[in-house]
């Protein structure tokens, strides 16, 4: 390239004369002077490279180059070269900052919200099938005057058995049914210790449901060893076996739909006497047969009975005076058939699918 190819600084190409003058400085700075304002990033540092480059940079030669100049001449040089050098670092400085706060207002530019533009619509969630079952038996039973009380997972035997009539010798009590803990404690099998707390610290009348997780060595199909569980008690004076009756009815039909239908077969719970089972038509096959309600047509929902009298003697209770009802159900069943769910280890999958299809 020819000595008058113009370069970035605005100079000539090409190495200084072999002694440079200071006729040669001053036309450096003119050519630089003259120059506009850098555009870009990529012409700032063109020209930095081109000036102040440790290799090959024209003010790092001409540096270099003052011992060939004329002891007359050289300080006066010297001078002039440096007062170059501050010149052009302060221009590339400020031209700096200036091209920083131009991609600062760019990039702010980029980022910022149009508050005029149509908002987003963004992604809901869903509650899971158990808390919208779990969510819609407490509504359902608060409108029957029923309260929601609550109680410890881990409990101790006397609150999870002994004031509930369980024999020392009761099959649940060993531990192919209940997970023991180290310290003496258990993790309660149902809810039912919630009741006895309440009876324990409050007289009748009382009306509560026992929502919360209970916990069994059980596992299949239809069965989780931890699973949900809702019990209620009624516990006033007159309570008989027709009002339990008539509660569970209205509830189960409210929960699943008036052509429901509700039956109750005789059974044994060591807290109620009489007892019941309860069975509604399975939801899944409409009462036809399927393989979730074993081909009966039929899904047993819960488990009632009147209190024994025992239980209420053990809670401070005259049971002369007061009768009362209790039951007992597991909401993952009644989320399987709500939400016709076939098994019910997808409740505990965490599978968004099945949030999906239940939103």
């Amino acid at each position: 390239m020819s000595e008058d190819a113009p370069n970035a600084a605005g100079t000539p190409q090409g190495e200084p004369a072999a002694v440079p003058s200071l006729a040669s400085v001053e036309d450096l700075r003119r050519r630089f002077e003259a120059r506009g304002e850098f555009t870009s990033r990529a012409e700032w540092e063109a020209v930095r490279v081109e000036l102040l480059g440790r290799k090959g940079g024209l003010i790092r030669n001409l540096l270099e180059s003052i011992g060939r100049v004329s002891p007359a001449d050289r300080k006066a040089f010297g001078l002039q070269v440096n007062e170059l050098k501050r010149l052009v670092e302060t221009r590339l400085e400020e031209a700096d900052e200036r091209l920083a706060e131009a991609e600062r207002a760019a990039e702010e530019a980029r980022s910022a919200v149009d508050v005029t533009l149509p908002g987003r619509s963004t992604l809901l969630g869903s509650l899971h099938p158990v808390t919208l079952a779990m969510r819609e038996i407490e509504q359902i039973f608060a409108e029957l005057g029923y309260s929601v009380a609550e109680g410890p997972e881990a409990e101790d035997d006397f609150h999870n058995f002994a004031a509930l009539n369980f024999p020392a010798d009761h099959p649940a009590r060993d531990t192919q049914d209940t997970f023991f803990l180290e310290d003496g404690r258990l993790l309660r099998t149902h809810t039912s210790p919630v009741q006895i707390r309440t009876m324990l610290s409050r007289t009748p009348p009382i009306r509560i449901i026992c929502p919360g997780r209970v916990y069994r060595h059980d596992n299949d199909l239809r069965h989780s060893p931890m699973f949900h569980q809702i019990e209620g008690l009624c516990v006033a004076e007159g309570i008989s076996f027709a009002d339990l009756k008539g509660t569970l009815d209205a509830f189960l039909r409210r929960l699943f739909s008036a052509d429901t239908k509700v039956r109750l077969r005789p059974s044994y719970f060591p807290f109620t006497e009489p007892s019941a089972e309860v069975d509604v038509t399975c939801q899944l096959c409409k009462g036809v047969g399927c393989p979730t309600c074993s081909g009966t047509g039929w899904m047993e929902i819960l488990g009632s009975g009147m209190v024994d009298p025992r239980v209420l003697r053990n809670c401070g209770i005259d049971p002369r005076r007061y009768s009362g009802f209790a039951f007992g159900m597991g909401v993952d069943r009644i989320a399987m058939n709500r939400y016709d769910i076939a098994n019910i280890r997808l409740l505990f999958e965490n599978d968004e699918r099945l949030l999906r299809q239940v939103r």
